[in-house]
């Protein structure tokens, strides 16, 4: 049930993707009439958003039951009364799945309206509201307190400042007008705040702001995952390599009940900051962040002993999280994915150069976490196989919790290496819409299964190192 175009991707992507999702290894096992089913669903499930909002509750300061309970209450609050459920997950016992309700297909559009960036509109389908940064265009007649209907602009041709469309748009919802055309678009410069109030959005998910900012961290599923694979204990040194925005360092220090240390990196100092400021929200304080390039966090040289920062020494962490800079093409919503062959292809020697610094940082016996939020072979499972066949010393291990499916053919692993992986495919359930009265009628079981299946595209592998090398 395709509320959305295709996901469309420039020629060369579309052709590379194509021949990925046609591989020979998937074809023997699949047929070619059902691995161009699952592509093409893969497609369609891109440009919806998931099924649920996850959010992670931060347990350093609260319980899951106390967070529960305040954010149910919101939500009626912010859905004026309609009962959405607030569930707990069976497995990752410090998240809350939240039903997301369309799409809403009897929604009237108003003569005025509201063009957004593509990047604002993907915001919106989870539940944000528009804010003024995010407006591109506006009718002309729009006052404060107007009804308007908002629109993406998927493909960035719409001018700024305009004030009509005709491009290709999709319709977002309904909101209320919070200023009026000429304070959008005024000359003193561009101003921040609320935009558009939605009201009757697409798709209906709570919003989050500032909604419980130092107990709530809102976190994709497979997001979560990754963490609880890493398993971090109290008073372990662990890395996170490329760690901004800080939802999974955060996430790792919660699981170290704030104990040990997390060494967080990035190379952008906006980034860092950002790091910082979400440890400073949730008051975990074994964080340690620092603006530094992964490919150059090994130390050739001896440290002095009151370093804290990188370069580090050879096999200074029981743990390593490398969650690596990616393609990004799992990330949902995105009805248009703008970069270019050349620029996909980019990632994959990057992400090599930063797995070999993470071996060599890595204690004997200790896990490594790659992780990415992507779907290319060539970032994944190819680089699983590379990894085996360059460093004896790692085996790839179990991942506890299990929740997604195995990993994809096509990179030459054998049948039980694939099952060690753990590769997070939205098309693995049929893409289906949720109102009110299916949610009501619906079991518990069976939203946890779909909120399990219906997420980003992600995937993960987990290394042990068995000997120093």
């Amino acid at each position: 049930m395709s509320f959305f175009p295709k996901i469309s991707f420039q020629c060369e992507v579309e052709e590379y993707l194509t021949k990925v999702f046609r591989n020979n290894e998937l074809i023997t096992a699949l047929g070619t009439q059902e691995a161009e089913n699952k592509y093409q669903s893969l497609l369609s499930h891109l440009s919806h958003p998931p099924s649920f909002t996850t959010v992670r509750v931060n347990t350093h300061l609260a319980s899951v039951k106390h967070v529960k309970k305040l954010l149910f209450e919101e939500i009626q609050k912010q859905f004026k009364g309609l009962c959405v459920p607030v569930l707990e997950h069976p497995k990752l016992q410090d998240i809350l799945l939240i039903p997301v309700i369309g799409p809403r297909r009897d929604l009237k559009k108003h003569p005025s309206e509201v063009i957004v960036g593509a990047q604002c509109g993907y915001a919106v389908l989870r539940g944000a509201h528009v804010y003024v940064p995010g407006i591109v265009s506006i009718s002309r007649s729009v006052k404060a307190g107007d009804l308007v209907s908002v629109y993406s602009d998927i493909e960035g041709k719409c001018k700024r400042g305009a004030k009509e469309f005709e491009g290709v748009k999709v319709f977002l919802g309904n909101g209320i007008s919070e200023l009026s055309r000429s304070e959008i678009f005024s000359s003193s410069g561009p101003l921040k705040g609320l935009g558009v109030r939605m009201i009757e959005p697409v798709y209906l998910s709570p919003s989050f702001d500032n909604v419980l900012p130092s107990h709530l961290f809102l976190q994709n599923l497979p997001s979560v995952v990754v963490s609880h694979i890493l398993n971090p204990q109290p008073g372990e040194k662990i890395l996170d390599m490329c760690a901004a925005p800080g939802g999974k360092a955060t996430h790792l220090a919660t699981l170290m009940h704030d104990q040990g240390e997390v060494i967080a990196m990035d190379r952008i100092a906006n980034k860092v900051k950002k790091i910082k400021l979400n440890a400073e929200l949730l008051q975990l304080n074994c964080i340690k962040a620092f603006c530094y390039d992964g490919t150059k966090a090994l130390s050739v040289e001896k440290r002095e002993d009151e370093q804290e920062g990188p370069p580090f020494l050879p096999e200074s962490f029981d743990r390593i999280l490398l969650d690596a800079p990616c393609s990004g093409m799992g990330q949902r919503p995105n009805m248009a994915y703008s970069s270019t062959l050349k620029e996909v292809t980019s990632y994959q020697p990057l992400q090599r150069k930063l797995f070999t610094v993470a071996v060599k940082l890595l204690k004997p016996g200790g896990v490594l976490v790659y992780s990415t939020c992507t779907i290319t072979l060539s970032e994944n499972e190819e680089q699983v196989a590379w990894a085996l066949k360059r460093f004896p010393c790692l085996q790839l291990h179990p991942q506890e919790p299990h929740i997604g499916g195995e990993g994809m053919k096509g990179a030459g692993l054998s049948l039980d290496q694939l099952k060690l992986l753990q590769r997070f495919d939205p098309a693995a359930v049929t893409l289906q819409g949720m109102d009110i009265n299916s949610l009501q009628d619906s079991r518990e079981d069976d939203l946890i299964s779909l909120a399990n299946k219906d997420c980003i595209g992600f995937f993960i592998a987990k290394f042990i190192k068995s000997k120093s090398k």
